[in-house]
């Protein structure tokens, strides 16, 4: 896709990177807007908008991949956790954040932030499996 970031990226072509670790399905790289150092994106090299759009098998390779990159980040890093996010909002090409976290870094937790109660819990479980 001409106008992807993440595909220009991958392609080198346009906008540099640091790349973290590639092969023929995935490229990671360190974000330019980190949360903390260490921040990686973890992309697939064709372009799929969102996650719910991408084949299984890629979903799978790239979740295998972020978790042996989870424990080089938390080693390389001496993080305390490695954060693993799919935001899908700020580029329509499906990337997975894994950041790198320390216990003490004054980052706010994002959840939980809601209660239910047991009527609205039982109304979201009956919507999310009606539409399964």
């Amino acid at each position: 896709m001409t106008d992807c970031v993440f595909c220009k990226i991958i392609a080198k072509d346009e906008i540099p990177s640091t790349e973290i670790y590639k092969d023929d399905t995935v490229y990671a790289f360190l974000d330019i807007n980190p949360v903390n150092h260490g921040h990686v994106l973890v992309v697939p090299k064709i372009h799929y908008p969102k996650f719910e759009e991408t084949p299984d098998a890629v979903v799978s390779h790239i979740f295998v991949k972020s978790k042996k990159l989870m424990c080089a980040i938390k080693q390389g890093m001496r993080a305390d956790y490695v954060a693993v996010a799919i935001v899908g909002t700020d580029v329509p090409h499906f990337h997975i954040h894994l950041v790198p976290r320390y216990h003490n870094d004054g980052l706010a937790g994002f959840w939980p932030t809601k209660k239910y109660d047991k009527k609205e819990m039982e109304s979201a479980a009956e919507k999310i499996r009606g539409a399964l």
